[in-house]
């Protein structure tokens, strides 16, 4: 069914679909972050070697430093120069990987020219791993990782001596070289699962603040409509009472016409069920006890599809249980009632000649699906299913032909209190769909998922048998929708 009234999920918010995946897909630093922390560690690098060379009058390979330093400044300015044609913010955080990457690598370059692990500054390989850790998912996160450790084998086989003061030279045993290599590896593991740990237990809190604001918001905004409720239940009472007094003029004037008089009739049917809608609106859920009776589920399917009968549709209700099991007792819950009553109205609404709801029971769920045979869901308002005043009408042809009649039966009526004999009924063209709020599936949405149930949306083809239209299904777990009573 294109819904009636759609409105759009933020998609959902699209509540989380569970918190199975850590991995941060699509995380990762800004562009302009990595350029900034580089020009520092580059900075940092430069004073050292300025410091060991020109105050410590240590003797360093001083070409092959500037050298290393150099590639990175080149690497830098580059990077700066795709700022103005790149997205700076990474989407799949392999740019933050290959600049991590290279970071790694242009610092094992100018530690295996320094001493290797004999250097004190080869603690600073923990630095782009613990970075990675906590910004990239983890695939790329454990490239790093394992990157580091090959650095630290690299580092350990490979490097010139460590520079000392002219005359001296400190050389340190290859035993303390392993325990120093070990200890950064030990280093690089504790820190990278710390910060993962963190960033994960923080994006679940994000996340959670995330769904939290969501459904806050959209409870507000029930409230408030909870407010025009009440003043639309309180005005609309004085035009009600006057469609009925003319619905009731127009059956008088009508005697001898029996289609026009069956229009009235109708008239006078559906004006008495919107004053039983407003008095409902205006009682307190405690005046009624039958609100939260037990009733069987395929009740409660035909009391949803009810008030919709007598058009040119076919409405049909099925149970599925599994094999053997009788359908069990549910509560009659008022906004499962009232949600699930807006859903097949929605479905009426785009229909073109069927609509069922159907109930699917099994041993932890309870899920009821309302299908139709109509357009199906729009490509450009499916997206964005769950927002008020999003709207996706015209309706569909029962009402219009209910429109249609409505007019006729006014104009007879018009003509016979003139004292002219009211003329046949005649095909009259279709007026135009006047739209709707936008707010039918919102509220149907909010109240079904306040009593436990997941609202989706999807096509009825899957259906069975299937249908060609669209499909809104509500999942619930049994405890939520099932009557402690019993079957």
């Amino acid at each position: 069914m294109s819904p009636v009234e759609a409105d759009a999920a933020p998609q959902d918010r699209t509540a989380p679909e569970g918190w199975r995946d850590l991995q941060r897909r699509g995380r990762g630093l800004s562009l302009r972050t990595l350029i900034i922390l580089r020009w520092m560690a580059l900075l940092g690098q430069s004073a050292t070697i300025f410091t060991a060379t020109v105050i410590l009058h240590f003797d360093l390979p001083l070409l092959a430093c500037s050298a290393a330093i150099a590639a990175g400044v080149l690497f830098n300015l580059y990077a700066a120069s795709e700022l103005k044609t790149l997205d700076p913010n990474p989407t799949d955080g392999r740019r933050t990987a290959l600049h991590l990457g290279f970071d790694m690598l242009q610092l094992t370059v100018l530690l295996a020219l320094t001493g290797g692990l004999r250097n004190p500054f080869c603690l600073l390989l923990v630095a782009p791993v613990t970075v990675a850790a906590a910004s990239l998912p983890a695939r790329q996160a454990l490239a790093l990782g394992f990157l580091a450790l090959l650095a630290s084998v690299a580092l350990f086989h490979w490097s010139m001596p460590l520079p000392w003061a002219k005359g001296t030279e400190l050389d340190l045993p290859p035993l303390y070289r392993f325990g120093i290599g070990l200890a950064l590896v030990t280093g690089v593991v504790f820190t990278a699962t710390y910060a993962w740990r963190v960033a994960a237990d923080a994006e679940k809190l994000e996340l959670a603040l995330a769904t939290t604001q969501d459904v806050l918001q959209r409870e507000q905004r029930l409230a408030a409509m909870g407010g025009l409720a009440a003043a639309a239940a309180h005005e609309l009472g004085t035009p009600l009472a006057t469609i009925q007094v003319v619905a009731k003029e127009l059956s008088r004037a009508a005697r001898d016409n029996p289609a026009l008089a069956e229009d009235a009739q109708l008239i006078l049917q559906q004006a008495e069920r919107c004053r039983d809608i407003l008095k409902r609106l205006s009682q307190a859920p405690e005046d009624d006890g039958a609100l939260t009776a037990s009733v069987s589920l395929r009740a409660l399917l035909e009391e949803v599809i009810q008030p919709h009968r007598g058009f040119d549709l076919d409405f049909a209700a099925v149970v599925r249980t599994r094999s053997g099991e009788a359908p069990p007792q549910v509560r009659r819950l008022p906004e499962v009632v009232h949600g699930l009553s807006t859903l097949v109205e929605n479905a009426a609404d785009f229909a073109a000649a069927a609509v069922r709801i159907e109930a699917v029971v099994d041993a932890g769920w309870i899920e009821i699906s309302v299908l139709d045979d109509g357009p199906g869901f729009a490509a450009d308002v499916l997206p964005r299913l769950g927002e008020p005043y999003v709207t996706s009408r015209p309706h569909g042809k029962a009402r219009r032909a209910l429109t249609a009649q409505i007019a006729a039966a006014a104009q007879a009526a018009a003509g016979a209190r003139r004292g002219r004999k009211a003329p046949p009924p005649q095909a009259e063209p279709v007026a135009p769909s006047q739209g709707g709020m936008g707010l039918g599936f919102f509220i149907s949405r909010t109240l079904l998922e306040r009593s436990g149930g997941v609202v989706s949306v999807g096509s009825a083809e899957q259906a069975d048998p299937p249908l060609k239209g669209a499909r809104v299904s509500v999942r619930w777990p049994r405890p939520a929708l099932e009557s402690s009573q019993g079957a």
